[in-house]
């Protein structure tokens, strides 16, 4: 796959080279201004840890640098780089991990960055305040600016489906071609408070913001979950600062949601997040029911393991190209 992956990203630049794109592209890659920083703690490790966002050229990707080791370990984000969903996004290289990679990827998707550097002092990205809207502000205040180089989207040609369970356990998420990137996600939870919430929700990136309608939607969890958690070591940095808790009946934050349907837009959230790591921004629409990380990987394992279901495009005319995709992301 990963031969397949290269012969068609350098047909396209053959094609680029060979003159065959003479206009300049309206759609371009899109990186930093200047560098940015944030310290915080990683919600499952409870270690203190700080980032640095830095600018990349163009075709870097989104690259995660662990400088706390002994010598420095770069890992791009890859697909094929996830190696633990449980509880969240774990990318690796090695011996060298980063957890908890979906916040930042999801603000990434949302602000359309493409290139990228991470550097982290400790294994887990810091949780902050449980939502995207920290790593939001903080690449929106160090600018974000259009690179030479064009902005190379995988669109699907053909729908790419995984699904587990039966009945009662049943879960799937899909990807269909779709002239944007829209995603669809429906949560079933049972739970009071919960199901007193909007249960569905449909984003699409053409016409919608991704800073106001999701990027504050916070992680959240069930006291019952937590202390069950924290016995195995994990959510040792989590609290109501940084995430919605329940009990079996109520939300216990005393600001109450930010949303109606905080808890499925979360999960939107975190589907954007999960989903760039396959390394493009994708023209697709994406569904989903009772999915996560671990599903989400497993869709994008399954629509690179069908090289016809998807290929990479350009675009130089902007009739051509998605609603809104030329542009820089809106503010708040």
């Amino acid at each position: 796959m990963a031969k397949e992956w290269l012969h068609r990203s350098s047909m396209v630049n053959a094609a680029d080279e060979a003159g065959e794109r003479k206009i300049r592209p309206v759609l371009k890659q899109r990186t930093l201004k200047t560098l940015t920083r944030a310290v915080g703690v990683g919600l499952h490790s409870g270690q203190r840890v700080e980032i640095t966002l830095r600018p990349a050229q163009p075709d870097t990707g989104i690259v995660f640098r662990r400088v706390d080791l002994p010598a420095p370990v770069d890992i791009a984000v890859s697909a094929l780089a996830v190696t633990d969903t449980r509880m969240a996004s774990t990318i690796s290289s090695g011996d060298a991990k980063v957890h908890t990679v979906e916040h930042l990827m999801s603000a990434c998707a949302g602000l359309g960055v493409d290139n990228l550097y991470v550097d982290i002092t400790a294994e887990e990205v810091p949780i902050l305040d449980g939502s995207a809207s920290s790593f939001v502000y903080l690449l929106q205040s160090a600018g974000i600016e259009f690179q030479n180089a064009p902005r190379r989207f995988m669109r699907l040609l053909k729908p790419v489906e995984v699904r587990l369970g039966q009945g009662h356990t049943e879960k799937w998420a899909r990807l269909v071609p779709y002239h944007g990137y829209q995603l669809s996600f429906e949560i079933d939870f049972s739970h009071p408070a919960v199901d007193a919430t909007g249960q569905r929700v449909l984003f699409d990136m053409s016409t919608d913001s991704y800073s106001r309608d999701i990027a504050r939607a916070r992680t959240f969890g069930f006291t019952k979950d937590v202390e069950m958690m924290r016995a195995n070591g994990l959510a040792l940095g989590g609290g109501l600062d940084n995430a919605i808790v329940m009990d079996d009946y109520k939300v216990l934050n005393a600001g109450g949601l930010r949303y109606d349907d905080e808890f499925v837009k979360h999960k939107i959230l975190d589907a954007m997040g999960d989903l760039y790591l396959v390394g493009k921004p994708l023209l697709a629409s994406y569904s989903a029911f009772r999915s996560g990380h671990a599903l989400n990987n497993l869709l994008l394992r399954e629509l690179l393991n069908q090289p016809e279901a998807w290929d990479l495009v350009t675009f130089d005319n902007e009739k051509l190209a998605p609603k809104g995709f030329a542009q820089l992301a809106r503010a708040w």
